[in-house]
């Protein structure tokens, strides 16, 4: 996704002098460190590399994520824990292991005699398509939201095969969800030691993270765990066919690896002979246009075999039925989303001419809904024509296209969420568009609203002091108060969406209190993809 394309090539790093600090935990001694330091020079200490779950390995591997227990000794959470394993990008190696159920957190006010007030605790999930991604702190770094009195944790969860294959009854899937679910069970339970809140937890996520968040709200498994949801450029409320097992999925990796695709049995027996880089390599080969689909390995909805299931029935479905918390709500999408990914299909001759000829053929692998049906031609037929008209693609058609793009992979699902779930809630739903242009000349394009939130290494960064000061203290506030609203601030007040007033933050240059976000647009696909369709 375009985060990870704006990944700095050749990370450089700073040696500095290092001064530990040590705090008793119900689990043991933990060493962390003061290395780090916010925007403002706020000391952070940090406490990185925690283990919350047994190395998922040898005989874990493909299986639900199983809790750490105590440890003996200190614990050394000086440094990162590695990465999950998955595809590296061009010019940036991050450390990856298969043991990688690593979370991370951060302070500015440790617990000490004198300091026993509990902070708001905010959890962020990191994104990446479900097949990269890490918590690390070089990559989603703390220095911005430090500057505000919370306590922050991040976490690695599985991903690609290791974390979302599905095969039935031995594999039911959902894995890397279920990793979410233990780390936010240990922070629950420990997150005192570290001076936070375990009654104020706010979780939050950005693309396939903030998909994580909202399947959080909807997940049985989840309940009791966080008490506020903000959740940025992606839904779980989205067209995308939603599989009750990934069996085709798990049968592509199989042959991609060299293993027997026949039984279930057969391909797990297989693929735990096979190293995670052998799978992990093979992530390309399930492209099939350009760079669609855009996810691989997603979640799937569980048939019940006795086990814990993390998602029993569609997402949409859950809402309707008034089956998943209600928690105060902060929803989000940029400006342009995935608009991004027309550039390189509208360049490309190759893809250009096949797009034309074939749109009914492509266009469900790029949105994610029904292939070979008399219904999916119909659907394609009806994009192409609102988006595009009657013509051929050519240089011009990039900003229509686009607006498909943006559509179609993220914004109306987002729009679907925020209008079901502040619907059937009690509880305020903040819904905002984030258009602030100063990373990219050719638009705000997906998952850009977290650069004024983490410290995220990216070529030619520009450290906009006042979009971070406006951003941290949006997310903060609502961490704190479920309220993104500063009571002494000079901008608008941001008031609740509803179904009627359909009320939306914009933020850009100036914050401005709007109404129906792109309501043509998305009024084409609720009439494509009716809420019925998943009850």
């Amino acid at each position: 996704m375009l985060l990870e394309a704006l990944i700095l090539v050749g990370l450089k790093y700073v040696v500095v002098a290092t001064l530990s600090v040590k705090i008793t935990t119900p689990l043991g001694d933990i060493l962390g460190s003061t290395a780090l330091k916010s925007r403002l020079g706020r000391t952070i200490y940090s406490f990185r590399g925690i283990r919350y779950a047994e190395a998922p390995i040898n005989s874990l591997r493909f299986q639900p994520p199983v809790p750490t227990g105590k440890w003996s000794g200190v614990y050394n959470a000086t440094v990162d824990g590695p990465a999950c394993p998955q595809v590296q990008q061009d010019g940036v190696t991050i450390p990856t292991s298969e043991d990688c159920l690593f979370l991370n957190i951060y302070t500015t006010k440790p617990p000490s005699v004198k300091n026993t007030n509990k902070l708001p605790v905010l959890v962020f999930i990191h994104g990446g398509a479900y097949v990269s991604g890490t918590a690390r702190s070089d990559m989603v770094g703390p220095r911005f939201l430090l500057d505000q009195d919370i306590v922050l944790a991040t976490l690695n969860y599985r991903i690609g095969a290791l974390g979302f294959l599905s095969l039935g009854k031995d594999v039911p899937g959902n894995n890397g969800l279920k990793d979410q679910v233990v780390a936010l069970q240990w922070i629950k339970k420990y997150i005192h030691a570290f001076g936070g809140d375990p009654n104020s937890i706010t979780l939050s996520g950005s693309s396939v993270g903030g998909g994580s968040v909202n399947y959080h709200l909807l997940s049985p498994m989840s309940r009791g765990l966080f008490h506020r949801a903000i959740f940025s450029c992606y839904s779980a409320e989205n067209p995308r066919e939603m599989s009750l097992n990934g069996c085709h999925v798990a049968q592509k990796q199989a042959r991609f690896v060299g293993c027997p695709d026949d039984t279930p049995g057969r391909i797990l027996d297989c693929l735990r002979t096979k190293s995670a880089e052998e799978i992990v390599k093979t992530l390309p080969r399930f492209l099939e246009f350009g760079k669609n689909p855009l996810l691989t390995y997603t979640p799937v909805i569980e048939k019940d075999y006795g086990q814990q299931r993390f998602i029993i029935e569609h997402p949409v479905k859950s809402i309707v039925n008034n089956n998943f918390q209600e928690l105060p709500v902060l929803v989000g999408v940029t400006q342009n989303e995935f608009a991004f990914q027309t550039l390189n299909l509208i360049l490309n001759k190759t893809l250009r001419q096949e797009l034309n000829t074939n749109f009914e053929k492509w266009a469900p692998v790029i949105f994610g809904y029904e292939r070979h049906t008399e219904k999916s031609k119909n659907i394609s037929r009806t994009i192409r024509q609102f988006y595009l008209g009657d013509g051929r693609l050519t240089l011009l058609s990039l900003i229509p296209l686009g607006e498909a793009f943006a559509d179609g992979i993220t914004g109306f699902a987002v729009n679907r969420a925020v209008d079901l779930i502040s619907n059937k809630s009690s509880c305020s739903v903040y819904y905002y568009k984030f258009t602030y242009q100063k990373t990219n000349a050719f638009g705000v394009f997906h998952a850009e609203d977290i650069l004024y939130l983490f410290d995220v290494p990216i070529q030619n960064r520009i450290y906009d002091s006042k979009m971070i000061e406006i951003m941290t203290s949006l997310w903060t506030n609502f961490a704190k108060h479920a309220d993104p609203n500063e009571k002494s601030s000079a901008y608008p007040i941001w008031r609740p969406y509803n179904v009627d007033t359909k009320l939306y933050l914009e933020i850009g240059q100036e914050l401005v209190l709007r109404n129906h976000l792109f309501e043509e647009r998305y009024a084409l696909w609720r009439r494509l993809f009716p809420v019925e369709l998943y009850l």
